[in-house]
């Protein structure tokens, strides 16, 4: 019998990321000479890669552009964890829930649009990254929605897709774990609403983290 598995997106289901994203996704714009995206358009590509996130937000520049633009995004987030200008903290209930699943027998894995070095720091400050069994970051694996990331996910830990749960706060998440064939759980204190979640295929959506640790169920 596989091992059963939780595999978590980071930004928008386990931190709430968004001050910082949107603070450096408005600081590249600005230093490219650009005007800013608003608040809802920049959250609305949270967990899309960093070129796709911004080609979405600049449709119309070249693919070197938007390649240009995401390292520049990296080096103004850099510059804030360098100023502690970067928040990232745990929604509520997180972490009691981690602990909690990973003494029940689940193996607990993370999915992200971060870079490893991103997803690292930002566990890693929250003390639960030996929480976790896999990894999956946007540095060695297409952009969400492709299952490149869960499919990794679940042969790190040698789990199977009836036994593996996705939980996110996107379309994205919820359209990879369809993809890669395991059954999936919006949370609704995210970066898109409930109903995207539902009409991509979430199972549910929670509205909290009790209702989310029911949902996910026993392994």
């Amino acid at each position: 019998m596989s091992n059963p598995l939780v595999v978590f997106d980071c930004d928008g289901t386990l931190v709430d990321s968004q001050h910082s994203i949107c603070t450096a996704m408005t600081r590249t714009f600005e230093e490219a000479k650009l005007a800013p995206p608003d608040r809802p358009a920049i959250l609305s590509v949270v967990g899309l890669s960093l070129p796709l996130a911004i080609a979405r937000l600049l449709p119309d520049a070249e693919a070197d552009f938007h390649d240009h633009l995401s390292d520049r995004y990296k080096l103004a987030f850099q510059a804030m964890r360098r100023e502690e200008g970067v928040c990232e903290p745990l929604y509520p209930g997180i972490a009691d829930l981690v602990v909690e699943l990973d003494a029940a027998g689940w193996l607990l894995g993370v999915a992200t649009g971060k870079s490893d070095r991103g997803l690292a720091l930002c566990l890693t400050h929250h003390g639960l990254i030996d929480r976790f069994v896999t990894l999956q970051t946007a540095d060695r694996h297409p952009s969400k929605p492709h299952p490149s990331m869960l499919l990794t996910a679940m042969a790190e830990a040698g789990a199977a897709p009836d036994t593996t749960v996705m939980i996110g706060d996107t379309s994205f998440d919820i359209d990879m774990g369809v993809a890669a064939g395991v059954r999936s759980i919006g949370v609704a204190w995210g970066y898109h609403p409930p109903a995207e979640l539902l009409a991509s295929g979430a199972q549910a959506v929670a509205m909290d983290s009790a209702a989310l640790r029911s949902h996910i169920g026993a392994p």
